[in-house]
Formats: structure tokens, sequence, C-alpha cells
């Protein structure tokens, strides 16, 4: 995809406000082109199957005949980037065993369509990058820990993390190459995380100060990536950054 070039999507779900709203919003993400928009999932199962292709498909959840989540089970390969959109949260952990992109709790509202696409615009461009080559020698023990994602017990090295966002029950792990889903609070997390590298600087943010690329207007930029600093810990994470 070129800078220029718009992602398509489709639509799933079968209440018809929801349907509209969606479109709407769909509409005003510069983004974003919508394909197609369906009421069921059969009719897009089909739209799939005779060759149909997208890059976005946001799908509702609960719908008669077929659900989301088993229309991903059984879209074609390869399968576009999927955004989940659900007025519950009790989905969450069947969505991620589905290593979807993301996951809306309706309302959508803009901003969190907006979320999603940057999202999903992060996840392409880290598949454009070649695969690491793995290290001979595996870092210091105080230099990494281990996290659940999905099934498997995977290593993050404190080097190659950038930081750390809260997604409801989960976190998501923006590394260098990848973005890794975990079924941890933010809490949790940041209680493993050494102190001396790693800082909260928002509710939903643990960022890692040794990665910081330039701060901007209460802005951390990690290359293309930016981190907000909320305002209640602006002073004291700037007296950490002057070294006060």
């Amino acid at each position: 995809m070129t800078p220029s070039a718009k992602l398509t999507c489709l639509l799933v779900d079968d209440n018809e406000m929801n349907r509209l709203t969606l479109e709407h919003l769909i509409g005003l993400t510069p983004e974003l082109e919508l394909v197609a928009s369906f009421s069921n999932a059969v009719d897009c199962l089909a739209f799939f199957r005779q060759g149909g292709k997208v890059d976005i498909a946001f799908l509702d959840i609960e719908m008669p005949l077929l659900s989301g989540l088993d229309l991903v089970r059984i879209l074609p390969t390869p399968q576009p980037d999927i955004v989940l959109v659900t007025s519950h949260r009790g989905f969450a952990l069947d969505a991620f065993d589905l290593r979807v992109t993301d996951y809306i709790v309706k309302p959508v509202e803009f901003p969190r369509l907006l979320q999603a696409v940057q999202r999903v615009l992060a996840n392409r461009a880290a598949t454009l990058l070649p695969e690491p080559s793995p290290s001979p020698i595996p870092p210091p023990r105080d230099q990494y820990l281990f996290v659940k994602v999905n099934k498997k017990i995977v290593r993050v090295n404190y080097a190659e993390l950038l930081y750390i966002e809260a997604l409801s029950d989960y976190s998501v792990l923006v590394l260098d190459k990848q973005k890794l889903i975990v079924y941890s609070t933010l809490k949790v997390l940041e209680s493993r995380l050494p102190t001396a590298q790693f800082a909260r600087v928002h509710r939903s943010y643990i960022v890692n100060t040794k990665r910081i690329d330039a701060v901007e207007d209460h802005m951390l930029g990690f290359g293309k990536h930016e981190v907000p600093v909320s305002k209640s810990y602006q002073e004291g994470f700037y007296r950490r950054l002057r070294g006060v």
C-alpha cells in the first residue's frame, strides 16, 4: 500500500442502526474506503469465498446463524485485519486467541475507530520489516521478562520494548518489530518491570525511558509511535527526565 492509498474495508452487523453508524464513521475516516456492508455473516463469508478482498473487516460478534468469531475461524486465508465490534467485553479472550487486530466495545466512538485504524497501519508496516536475527547469546536475566501470549510463554527483552498500552483486562506490548497482546493488567506488568528503566506516564501507558526519541507537547516519540503524558504524571515524569 502506497502512503496515499486507502485501506479498503467492509463491515458486518445485524443491527441496522449500529451498521449505519459505523458506515458514517468510516466515511469520515480519511484512511478508509468502505467496499461492502452486510447485515449478516453468511453474506460476508460468500463475499470472501467468491474472491472478494479487503484490508480490514469490522465484524460484530453476536449475530444469528454465524457469529463474528465463527466467521473469523472459517474465513479463507490470507485473512484481512480483523477488528471485532461488540457490546460485550466477555468475548475478549476468545477474540485475541484468534489473533484479531483490535476489539472495540460499542457504542463505537470516532476516536476509538481512528485508534483501531492506526493499529492496523502499524501491524501492516511491521510485516514489511525483516525478521530479526536470533541472538546466539541471551541477555542477562535482569534484562527481560516472560509473558503469556495465547498459549505460549514468550520472552520480551527490555531493550526491544518501546511501551505498554492498557486494553481493558489486556495489555499490548509494543516492541521494535511486533506487538504482543497479553492477558494481564497494566498494574501487574508495572510491578514486574524495573523502575529504573520503565515509567508510568498515563493511566493507560508505561514507557521504556531508554527508548524515548523525542518529547513535544506532552507527547513522547518512539520512532513512528507516540504516547501521551497525562497531566497527573507530567511533573514527576519530567523531573525524572531532567535527572532532578
